[in-house]
């Protein structure tokens, strides 16, 4: 059974849309790039003929017809297609609810308030660095005499420069995928631009989706389709690159354990300094009732929160850049000297070894860094950037400073060096900020692990979970509950083994250059292939960020034995389940695949199918792309009878952010007329909401079936009569020719519309179209084709007032006897449980029982 699961995968800045929105709120249809390959359609099996998509899918990209050409031999050219191209790709109604998210248009005012909002979801985390990040610092690395402050500052200066300011703000922002940002919409982007997804549904007509426009060529083209190349040819590539983005995936995950640890802690940690009597027992039991309230108002999303903490936060800042001001007076200002990077080499050659391990510390100012990306989804570009730059890299170079600056005089007090710094006169006041600011920053690894999870189950590589969405504006905020439940009670476990908050800084560290490792390999991947940079350019990004990150990773892994190994075993976990859901998800639909049903065999079966048509219409759901499932053949042997009308409905999550209402559904004709098979490919994107009822989904389905019927019929007609004029001048096209590095021949052409759909017919089609339209006179075949429309749309219309049913096949896979002992654990036991806990995707719809058929049927692999 396909889950009709709610997921949420765009281009970058410069892709282009296909439809330009006018000032009346028509539409104007643009040109657009996409890749165009000429097959042998002549050798295709005849089990394929009446059930491939008009854009030339060849199902040898699954592996059920073998074929000895090689890719070298196929000719590939980019072409300019419009909407209006693929006649299967039919216009669906608007579905209430299912806004844009409309930020970037918003207006001053607002922008206002959803920078406020931007404050209390996103920079919590890395606005709260201040309270721990000397503390780890000088506990790896003591102080000895000024100079090691300067030095341990100047490090600090430069982590926030490089990492947050110049990776993030300056490149990693603009990696966003429409939007959305997260180690799995980087994924999304290169899964768009090559043929990287190990779950091989892909369909050519995907790539007609807006959202999928390429760039019209350019010098930097080689390279990229260079690239391009070795990433498809390569299953070697395709798994590291799937290991790369569930590992960074999981490391995710453990941060939104280990970031309300730390942040909690360490602001309730200020206790010691204002109550001397107050113990660490006490520190933690009051730390676990703060983070079971943080986790118990997660529900209420991140626009009522962010916007009600997110005043709290910026008196946080203020208050971080007023006692730095007020210690550079009162005690040293000559820690300015900081901006000096010799500091950097000084510190490094008084205290060697102490000094690497102080790097598992000062990483720690730079904790948020990924959440800027990750929270893309709740904000935008402009705000994060202008935000950050502008407000919080200031204020927390200033709460630095002044750190810095009563520390060279109070060597002692490096253990809780922000509370210490804090005057006294406003100790407590400031304490009560912190821990509200301790809080906010709690949430902002959570947020942003819920928009990964969103990402990831859409892209079949976690299991379906209830997804809850917390704003009627915004559809990029949401909720996970089992997903925020899971994360308190692995947090708290986390608090309860690890109490020393330097172990628990330790694990903090590993779990940030876990995430900052791997999307600084995504970006660069996307800056070669996608953005198509200059190679000077991407050296330099890749060559001091993984540096600089492979060099912090060193030295928290040094320490990984005092108690932080916790935080990667939990990583572990979790990148085994994901690993495991991919890997049960892409054997069961291979699977299904191989044994899909054969045209020959519905041929001889009749246009009754072997059995009763009673009236009514039959939604089969199913995880196939195109052919006939298996499963059909289950409910042809299990019920007495069958629908008069059957349509095989695959809700398909392609790798964009959204797709288009008017892209929705891809229909196709399963065999001859007289049978009444369709197949609807409802096409979604990773954050797309499925916020329809059952009724409202089957309205739009049916609307939209008879819209393809009619469009089928025209187009029909059109080709008569373009048959009378072959000799036209317009069916010239001019071109030029690209020579890829394989030797792959790309003509850069614009050919007209007949000839595009007319390189696509297979002989079979022709004679099927034949076959419909082909009335008992030459004389009269408008008014014949006109009727035959008409008695058409009425069989669909008496179909839908019998009753819509919808047909659920349960099918599961096992590993057969004569598998690896391995497999047989993976599958028969690991995937089986996920599988039986997962969400199932038709309760998006609320289908009453009486509705529903369900058939069983297990596959063995």
């Amino acid at each position: 059974m396909f889950s009709v699961e709610e997921g949420s995968s765009g281009g970058d800045a410069g892709s282009e849309m296909d439809d330009e929105i006018t000032g009346d709120g028509s539409t104007t249809s643009l040109s657009r790039w996409v890749f165009d390959e000429k097959n042998d359609y002549d050798a295709i099996d005849d089990d394929d003929d009446y059930d491939e998509d008009d854009d030339g899918y060849d199902e040898r990209q699954h592996g059920d017809v073998d074929s000895d050409e090689e890719d070298d031999n196929v000719e590939q050219r980019l072409i300019r297609t419009s909407p209006a191209v693929d006649s299967f790709d039919v216009d669906a109604l608007e579905i209430p609810g299912a806004q844009k998210n409309d930020i970037e248009d918003s207006s001053i005012g607002r922008k206002l308030v959803l920078a406020l909002q931007t404050l209390g979801v996103v920079f919590g985390d890395i606005g709260t660095s201040p309270l721990y990040t000397f503390s780890v610092m000088f506990n790896r690395s003591p102080i000895n005499d000024k100079e090691d402050v300067i030095g341990a500052l100047s490090l600090v200066i430069y982590t926030l420069i490089l990492l947050p300011l110049v990776k993030y703000v300056f490149f990693v922002l603009w990696a966003n995928d429409d939007g959305e940002g997260g180690t799995f919409a980087l994924y999304s982007l290169i899964c768009r631009n090559a043929n990287v997804s190990l779950i091989p549904n892909q369909l050519p007509s995907d790539a007609r989706i807006s959202g999928f426009g390429l760039k019209v060529p350019s010098p930097e083209l080689e390279r990229s389709l260079i690239i391009k190349e070795k990433l498809e040819a390569s299953v070697v590539l395709k798994k590291l690159l799937l290991i790369l983005v569930l590992a960074g995936t999981a490391m995710v995950i453990a941060d939104a354990v280990v970031t309300p640890a730390m942040s909690v802690m360490s602001a309730i940690g200020g206790l010691k300094v204002g109550v001397g009597a107050i113990e660490q027992d006490q520190v933690l039991v009051i730390s676990v009732s703060f983070l079971v309230i943080l986790f118990s108002v997660q529900k209420y999303g991140a626009s009522k929160l962010g916007l009600a903490l997110g005043p709290a936060l910026l008196l946080w800042f203020f208050c971080l850049a007023g006692i730095g001001i007020y210690n550079l007076a009162k005690y040293d200002s000559s820690v300015f000297r900081a901006f000096n990077p010799a500091h950097i080499y000084f510190f490094f050659k008084r205290n060697s070894v102490n000094a690497w391990y102080a790097l598992g510390g000062c990483v720690l100012c730079a904790t948020g860094s990924e959440a800027m990306f990750a929270d893309l989804s709740y904000f935008s570009v402009h705000s994060i950037q202008l935000t950050f730059t502008l407000l919080v890299l200031p204020c927390l170079l200033l709460g630095y400073l002044g750190q810095a600056a009563y520390l060279s005089e109070n060597f002692s007090h490096a253990g809780n060096a922000f509370f210490s710094s804090v005057p006294s006169f406003i100790f407590w006041p400031v304490f009560l900020i912190s821990n509200i600011a301790a809080l906010i920053a709690s949430r902002a690894m959570t947020t942003a692990t819920f928009t990964c999870i969103k990402q990831s189950i859409a892209l079949g590589c976690f299991p379906r979970l209830k997804i809850i969405h917390t704003s009627k504006k915004f559809i990029g905020q949401i909720y996970i509950p089992v997903l925020n439940w899971f994360l308190l009670v692995v947090c708290l476990i986390v608090i309860c083994s690890i109490s020393n908050i330097f172990m628990i800084g330790n694990a903090y560290g590993i779990a940030e250059l876990g995430i900052m490792m791997s999307t600084t390999i995504l970006v660069t991947l996307i800056m070669l292939l996608i953005w198509q940079t200059n190679i000077i350019v991407v050296c330099l990004f890749a060559i001091v960020a993984l540096g600089v990150e492979l060099m912090f990773f060193s030295s928290v892994l040094s320490s990984v034995a005092d108690g932080s190994w916790i935080i990667l075993v939990f990583a572990a976990i979790m990148f085994f389940i994901m690993y495991v859901w991919n890997y049960g998800s892409k054997l069961k639909y291979e699977t299904e695949v191989q044994k899909k049903l054969s045209m020959n065999l519905l041929r001889e079966l009749g246009s009754n199918l072997g059995t009763i048509r009673a009236p009514g219409i039959g939604l089969l759901y199913n995880e196939l792309a195109k052919g006939v499932p298996a499963i059909f053949g289950h409910f042809l042997t299990t019920l007495p009878a069958i629908h008069s009308m059957v349509i095989f409905v695959c809700i398909k999550y392609v790798p964009v952010p959204s797709v288009p209402q008017s892209e929705r559904f891809l229909f196709r004709r399963v065999c001859p007329r007289s049978y009444h098979l369709f197949r609807c490919v409802a096409r979604y994107g990773y954050k797309d909401v499925r916020k329809e009822n059952h009724q409202a989904f089957e309205q739009i389905l049916i609307e939209s079936l008879e819209k393809f019927i009619r469009k089928e019929a025209q187009e029909r007609s059109l080709e008569s009569d373009g048959d009378h004029n072959t000799d036209s001048e317009d069916d010239t096209t001019l071109s030029r020719v690209l020579i890829a590095p394989n030797g792959s021949v790309y003509s850069l052409g614009v050919p007209l519309l007949t000839e595009h759909l007319e390189s696509y017919k297979r002989p079979s089609e022709k004679r099927s179209s034949m076959d419909f339209g082909a009335g008992p006179s030459n004389e009269t075949p408008a008014l014949d084709a006109e009727q035959s429309l008409e008695k058409e749309l009425s069989f669909i219309h008496k179909a839908k007032e019998s009753g819509v049913v919808y047909l659920l096949g349960h099918g599961d896979i096992r590993a057969t006897k004569d598998s690896w002992f391995l497999k047989k654990l993976v599958i028969n036991y690991m995937y089986a449980f996920l599988r039986k806990n997962s969400r199932r995707g038709i309760t998006n719809l609320s289908v009453p029982h009486s509705h529903l058929m369900q058939v069983g049927m297990t596959c063995m692999v």
